[in-house]
This record gives structure tokens, sequence and C-alpha cells, in this order.
């Protein structure tokens, strides 16, 4: 690994250095998690056989587990363990704002055991991929219709273009009203939230589409069916794959709103239930288990996209060289 390729300005890495230095990052990145995790810790002094996890904080200072109030008193604290068993006590961490990385992977086995999470993760795995087919089923007809008509762009496409600044959070409730609290609204509502932001992008890619190729369809006579088929299709499809890419990351913020309205299963159900116990380390552990599942989508998307688009590959490498 040579120091100068590190520090020059987009200079390519050879794929054992990238992996190197995103091995050592990750690293770096924990440790700098339990830092301060271990730095924002709290000592407490409780009964022995209260369950710790479930203590929240109140804007008071002190803990509170079921009826038990527990005061975070320093002279209590300065007692040795022994001293405070004879009186029933003990000596105890909690992490009230940030768990460390130990104590958030340990709490998934009892998410498994205890909150159904492997079923509810799927849950709202399936609702993902259902709200994604919905959403390009509608976005690349219309897209194309909005790229290609004159007629049509002229009447809607500034009009469909604006519906990017809906907050979406804002439309929940007329979802609801539409179609109720199951998994139609839910499954509505993700492809709306996709819609919004992927038209546009169809539209967009059409208009890249480099005049040296619609010359050439024309020049061998070409019909228009021909020259969408031949040029368009192929092109905005190896674009348009690297949109819903990045678009996997937002759907997932659409998942946890709406699982979290009728919690009837799903990420955003498991989120606040732990938010209703105060358990800050399974929150971080949703979050983690997130991370991993984008990121096992975006690699899927990476091999889809080798596989449908290899000339893609072939130009980047040309690119490189």
């Amino acid at each position: 690994m040579k120091f100068e390729n590190l520090t020059t300005l987009r200079a390519p890495l050879p794929t054992r250095d990238r992996l190197i230095l995103n091995v050592v990052g990750t690293l770096l990145l924990l440790a700098l998690w339990w830092v301060l995790g271990e730095a924002l810790s709290k000592t407490l002094v409780t009964q022995a056989d209260i369950d710790v996890t479930e203590l929240a904080s109140d804007k008071q200072g002190y803990y509170r587990s079921d009826s038990m109030l527990i005061a975070d008193l320093d002279d209590l604290e300065r007692m040795s363990g022994e001293e405070l068993a004879s009186f029933g006590l003990t000596k105890r961490k909690v992490y009230p704002l940030l768990p460390t990385p130990g104590r958030v992977l340990a709490s998934i086995p009892e998410m498994v055991r205890e909150d159904n999470l492997v079923g509810n993760t799927f849950y709202s795995i399936k609702l993902n991929l259902l709200g994604y087919l919905l959403a390009l089923t509608v976005a690349l007809p219309l897209g194309f219709a909005l790229g290609l008509i004159p007629l049509v762009r002229g009447l809607f496409a500034q009009i469909v273009d604006s519906y990017r600044f809906i907050p979406l959070t804002a439309v929940t409730g007329i979802f609801i009203m539409w179609l109720g609290l199951g998994a139609e609204m839910k499954v509505s509502f993700l492809a709306f939230g996709i819609l919004v932001y992927l038209i546009p992008v169809v539209v967009q890619r059409i208009d890249e589409v480099e005049s040296v190729y619609l010359d050439t369809v024309f020049t061998l006579g070409a019909t228009s069916w021909q020259t969408i088929r031949t040029v368009y299709m192929p092109y905005v499809f190896s674009k348009v794959i690297d949109d819903v890419r990045v678009l996997t990351a937002i759907s997932w913020t659409y998942i946890t709103i709406v699982e979290m309205l009728n919690r009837s299963g799903g990420i955003g159900e498991l989120i606040w239930t732990a938010r209703r116990q105060s358990r800050i380390d399974k929150a971080f552990a949703i979050l983690l288990i997130i991370i991993v599942i984008g990121v096992i989508q975006d690699r899927l998307f990476v091999l889809i996209d080798r596989l449908l688009f290899p000339h893609k590959q072939v130009q980047r490498a040309a690119a490189l060289r």
C-alpha cells in the first residue's frame, strides 16, 4: 500500500488495499463507539433484584423501574460491593444514551426469542419488495410517456415533478382513510414514496440519451417502437437500476413510518416496542439489522446489474485504463 495513492485526488485503490482500509475503518468506528458508550454510561446503586436494562431516565436525573425510584447518589457509589450487599443493594452500570457494541449485539438473541425478530424482519422485507414492484410497474410506463410524448410532457411533466415536494409523512392519514391500516395501505404508501422520485428520474434518463444513437437508428429506418425498444429501453433500464439502488435506502424510512401506525408486525413495530421498554440497546440493534439488510440489497442490485447489463462493466473498465 503506497502512501501517495492514499492522498492523490481520485487515485484508484487496488482491491486488496480497499479491503484493508474498510476493515481498519470499521474497527476505528467500533472503538470510537465503545469509548463514547462507556463515557456516557452511569453507575447506579440499585436493589439486587431490579432489572436495570429497563430503567428509564427522567428529567431530574433519576431512574425508574415500575414503582421503584432509584437515585444516583455519590455516597452510595463510594461504598464497596460487600457493604452494598449487606443492605441488599448492588452497583451496576447502565447506558441510558449510547449502549456499547457488545450490549447491542447481546440484545439480538433476546429479540429473536421474545420479539420474533426474524419474522418481523422478513415481513418488512416483503413490504419493501412489493412496494418496489408496484412502483416500478407504474413509474416506468408513466416515465416513458412523459419523456417521449410531447403532448403528455406538456400537460403533466411539471405537475408530476412538483410531487417531490410533498411531505410524505403528512399523507399517511390520507392513505389510512383510503385503504385502512392493513398491508395494502403500507405497500401503496411505500410505492407512492418511491414513485414521486422515480418518475422524474426516468424522464431525466430519457433526456440523457445521446443523439448519435437516435441518428443512427433513424438512418437505418427504424420505426418509433423500434427506436424505443433498441435505444431508449436498454439505456434507461441500465441507468434506472442505479437509481433504484439509491432509493432502497430511503424506502426503509417509509417502512418504519407505516409499521408504527398500527404495530401489526415488522421493523417499525420492533422500534416502537424498544422505545416503550426503554431499551436503547434494542433500538440500536434494529438499526444495525436495517443497515445489514440494506448492504445485502445493494450487493444484490450490483449482481443483477452485472448480469443484465454487462456492457456497463466493459465501459467502466475502459474508463479506468
